[in-house]
């Protein structure tokens, strides 16, 4: 399975959120999935693809010509695809994954979240949407989704709770890595196993 993290490039975060993302990082090598993402070397990013590589991993990266020319890249990723603009980078994330995992970031990364839900609302994919919600990181914009949803700018059964199984819902949203990992091997049974 290939796993597409979106997640921060700073390193002016808290350690617990490159704690997570290590520990992320080694949950997706020890199941043998491959991690797809920014192709960074700094912030949580960076911290992902080392952990998912020093675990005995696969990395791949995608990252625009403008970043790597900052040396910024990951070069020790096992594939490191260089693109020419942004837009391009986000179709060959969304083109390899298999599953989409958000982990906390800023405004890029708030972004690429909010465009894979969109398109997965307007049914362009239907690849499952991880929100790992580290210490409530995410929990002021899930109210917004809440509201959003409430003043009806936004169907609810686009959300797919009615499921019994929860695997065609619009996203789920976990609160750990650990709980990220389970729901992960769980919907690598459903893509993969079945």
């Amino acid at each position: 399975m290939h796993v597409c993290v979106y997640c921060s490039s700073s390193t002016r975060i808290a350690q617990g959120y490159s704690t997570a993302a290590n520990s992320f990082g080694a949950g997706l090598a020890q199941h043998d999935w491959t991690l797809v993402y920014g192709g960074g070397s700094y912030g949580l990013m960076g911290a992902i693809a080392r952990s998912t590589h020093t675990h005995g991993g696969k990395v791949v990266g995608v990252i625009p010509q403008s970043l790597l020319a900052r040396e910024v890249g990951y070069e020790q990723a096992d594939e490191l695809i260089v693109t020419t603009t942004l837009r391009e980078r986000k179709q060959i994330m969304e083109e390899r994954a298999d599953v989409f995992v958000t982990l906390p970031g800023g405004f890029g990364t708030l972004e690429e979240l909010l465009e894979i839900i969109t398109l997965k609302q307007l049914r362009q994919h239907t690849k499952a949407i991880i929100i790992v919600n580290i210490d409530g990181f995410f929990d002021a914009l899930l109210q917004q989704f809440a509201r959003i949803l409430e003043q009806g700018f936004a169907n609810k059964e686009i959300l797919g709770f009615d499921d019994s199984e929860g695997l065609d819902r619009l996203y789920y949203i976990v609160t750990d890595v650990d709980e990220a990992i389970g729901l992960l091997s769980t919907l690598n049974k459903s893509l993969f196993e079945s």
